[in-house]
């Protein structure tokens, strides 16, 4: 590209700014609550759909969804656009369902403001959805016929998010090794929370703007 040319479409370059301009959640449900015979698909309806409507903002000018989701087993084909379309989003609409753990919907919100950045959309909607009461159960070698013997239930709400595959114990062990590594105290985890509560993008539905 000639100097003369870069120069001049420098400033299209540039990353926009991008505005968070709508947020809901749901409640948070105890283990097999109130909400547990909500599907995650269907609570992140209810949370798309609440904050969409508190940005004021028609579901056919999204472009594009990301939605975190971890347990998504017995949840059917792309959970993302189930809670879209659930949303009225169209069926039109690019919908990415994200699996990073627990940073999903922080992932998700990731993204989604990356592709306002750099041009791609306007309107994105980006969050996450669980349902740890609907995490199925399953025998995993049923696949393959029973046969003789016993086979084992796999808890697939461990299996498949609580579980470090790596070092092979529970996510909450890391926890306790993130404390005595960098010396956390039980005051300082205590403040978390709330502070965590306070930032309004962390673990909700979000609706993203291009800023001026």
């Amino acid at each position: 590209m000639a100097s003369s040319s870069f120069s001049s479409s420098s400033d299209s370059m540039k990353p926009r700014y991008v505005c968070i301009v709508g947020v809901a959640r749901t409640p948070m449900g105890d283990f097999l609550g109130s909400l547990s015979s909500l599907s995650a698909t269907k609570l992140g309806s209810i949370a798309i759909q609440s904050a969409l409507k508190r940005a004021n903002v028609d579901p056919s000018l999204v472009q594009e969804v990301f939605f975190g989701n971890v347990f998504f087993a017995n949840l059917g084909q792309a959970p993302a656009r189930q809670a879209a379309l659930g949303a009225g989003i169209p069926n039109s609409v690019i919908c990415t369902t994200i699996n990073k753990v627990c940073s999903s919907g922080m992932k998700a919100a990731m993204l989604a403001a990356q592709t306002i950045q750099v041009g791609i959309n306007d309107i994105v909607v980006a969050g996450g959805m669980e349902s740890i009461s609907n995490a199925p159960k399953y025998i995993a070698a049923a696949r393959r016929g029973s046969g003789l013997g016993h086979h084992a239930i796999i808890d697939g709400m461990i299996k498949d998010g609580l579980w470090d595959v790596y070092n092979d114990f529970g996510m909450g062990v890391c926890a306790e090794i993130c404390t005595d590594q960098y010396s956390i105290t039980r005051e300082e985890q205590d403040v978390m929370p709330s502070r965590a509560m306070s930032v309004e993008f962390l673990h909700r539905m979000v609706v993203f703007f291009p800023g001026k």
